[in-house]
């Protein structure tokens, strides 16, 4: 699990869902706000009701995108601010890593 200065709040997400910019990847959607005075990166997980109907599975689905955020979480720039949100359940960690390698090649 991140540490919670790496995750983004409830009014942040909802900052990033009204202004950010989407990029696209074949199991997540990342939504972000790039803002480059800042230092932190803050990066969150979302998991719809429509694609997880339990609470139980859709934590599952948080905490194990959290595991395979934290090995890239220094690899996003300086000062991003973003949601990692979920297409489709996704039991495997490698599949979500290789998911974020793509999305952080899309950005830099």
């Amino acid at each position: 699990m991140l540490p919670k200065k790496n995750r983004a709040g409830r009014r942040e997400i909802e900052k990033i869902f009204q202004k950010g910019k989407f990029i696209f990847s074949s199991g997540l959607n990342f939504k972000f706000i790039l803002n480059r005075n800042g230092e932190n990166r803050r990066i969150s997980f979302v998991v719809p009701k429509n694609i997880v109907q339990t609470a139980v599975k859709r934590n599952l689905l948080r905490r194990r995108g959290y595991v395979a955020l934290k090995k890239y979480l220094n690899k996003f720039p300086a000062g991003i601010l973003g949601t990692l949100i979920f297409k489709k359940p996704e039991e495997n960690i490698s599949i979500i890593e290789n998911d974020i390698e793509n999305i952080l090649n899309k950005i830099n």
